[in-house]
């Protein structure tokens, strides 16, 4: 069936396979999820443990007497979803943009075919990703790691990451840098015990090892310039047979998505309470102007993305597969889902904007206007964040919170340059003549302010002014 085929003739040709139905049919809807993967969180674990999908699933015309069987099977990465896939075990799935190329190639060869049918969380710069080392290692770039050795879990978005910076600093991946497969749990434990020099990983684990203190964050996708993304992908074959199906779990997603964004904190606990992963940590990617855009579309930057994991597939030789973006991506369920819940997807699709920060000042009650500028403060026993104007301004709350014998959750700034979100106890300032800081992921990129702007290039504790400890730190 071509891609051009409307969704609606395919939502009749199913309607019409299934004239003969017995009354007495199972179908089953099989989904893996990564729940620590909490960018997928909308497209999985929100959906299940809120029970959303129920609400969708087709139950009228020639589903009227069907009985669903949901399954659902939680997974660390993608390969190994992929290999049940394969094997008829599910029917959607979801992962990042290189572990989906795998899926699709694993397909190819199997003789079947999967489709990528909507995009779940992403960035179109690349920031998800990430590279960190031991907190107390002397590296502060990723030039200082050549000749080290730098873990990762392979196959996953994160190698491919890796791969495309090694290219840009110009290296032989495999005479100036020793390469290891660690999933993300192995990969924490190495670099606690500095049995590696780095470690690269996909969403949440820079910023999880960061925020529990043993890692230090020294490269965002973001300086690789490719963007990146975690999907839903489905079986082709289940897509073509139950195609309303498959629009009932997107439906379910985008609920999950207007939840989220209605109430981060308290479905950002929610993914804590299942995953382990802190819900500071969840909060960073999915609270106002997060790491990622929670985003369903398929913008050029994700197509771009896909294509090229396949080609970065095909120069390791890991695949010969015909495959590209266009036979992959099939976006008519997802404009079918938008269709129904009435939303606008050209709009959407047009829109790079975050989840906005719609908030005033906590202390001067005036509108906050650049977001580069915002800083966000959660205290312990309050249930919503706060929101600063400036770095300054949540410091000066941090300070009297401490006063008040209240403790910090965490506290968020945002790169000067890039707009990044941030752990503000783990980021670099530059402090001007009048106090104002300025919040920056790495050190050179505050020396180069300073350099330029003026002011001095400071660490957390200097700036903020007192010994004040963000608690969970």
């Amino acid at each position: 069936m071509k891609a051009s085929t409307s969704i609606h003739l395919l939502l009749a040709l199913a309607a019409a396979s299934l004239a003969g139905t017995a009354s007495a049919e199972t179908i089953r809807v099989a989904i893996g999820t990564q729940d620590t993967t909490i960018n997928c969180a909308t497209g999985g674990l929100l959906i299940r443990e809120l029970k959303l999908l129920d609400k969708y699933l087709p139950r009228t015309g020639k589903y009227k007497d069907v009985t669903y069987d949901v399954q659902w099977k939680n997974f660390t990465s993608g390969p190994p979803l992929t290999n049940e896939m394969v094997a008829d075990k599910l029917d959607i799935g979801a992962m990042a943009d290189f572990p989906g190329s795998l899926n699709a190639a694993a397909f190819q060869k199997a003789g079947k075919k999967s489709l990528f049918i909507a995009p779940l969380s992403g960035n179109a710069i690349g920031t998800g990703n990430g590279i960190v080392v031991p907190a107390d290692s002397p590296v502060q770039s990723l030039a200082e790691l050549r000749g080290k050795t730098i873990s990762v879990p392979f196959g996953s978005t994160a190698h491919g990451m890796l791969l495309r910076a090694i290219k840009r600093q110009g290296w032989d991946p495999d005479k100036d840098v020793t390469l290891v497969s660690q999933s993300p749990e192995v990969g924490g434990s190495a670099l606690q015990a500095h049995k590696v020099d780095g470690h690269a990983n996909f969403v949440p684990f820079p910023e999880l090892f960061v925020f529990r203190g043993f890692a230090r964050k020294i490269y965002d996708g973001a300086q690789a310039e490719a963007p990146t993304f975690h999907g839903a992908l489905v079986n082709a074959e289940y897509a073509q047979k139950y195609p309303e199906i498959v629009v009932a779990y997107l439906r379910a997603a985008i609920e999950a998505d207007r939840l989220m964004a209605a109430e981060p904190e308290k479905y950002s606990e929610l993914i804590a309470r299942v995953t382990g992963i802190d819900a500071e940590v969840d909060y960073l990617f999915h609270g106002p102007l997060g790491l990622q855009n929670r985003d369903y579309t398929w913008k050029p930057e994700y197509r771009q993305a896909l294509q090229t994991s396949i080609e970065t597939l095909k120069l390791l030789k890991r695949t010969d597969a015909d495959l590209s973006a266009d036979t992959v991506i099939d976006e008519r369920y997802i404009r079918e889902a938008f269709r129904l819940e009435g939303l606008d997807y050209e709009a959407r699709l047009k829109s790079y904007d975050k989840q906005p920060l719609a908030a005033k000042d906590a202390g001067s009650g005036k509108p906050i206007a650049e977001p580069k500028l915002a800083a966000q403060l959660w205290l312990r026993g309050e249930s919503r964040v706060r929101a600063y104007a400036s770095p300054a301004a949540a410091f000066a709350a941090l300070r009297q919170a401490a006063k008040e014998g209240k403790q910090a959750r965490v506290l968020y700034v945002h790169d000067r340059n890039t707009g990044l979100k941030l752990l503000a106890s783990k980021a670099w300032y530059v402090q001007d003549g009048k106090g104002q800081a300025s919040a920056f992921l790495l050190k050179g990129s505050a020396d180069g302010w300073a350099k330029a702007n003026g002011g001095n290039v400071r660490d957390f504790a200097a700036v903020s002014g007192a010994a004040v400890a963000v608690a969970s730190n």
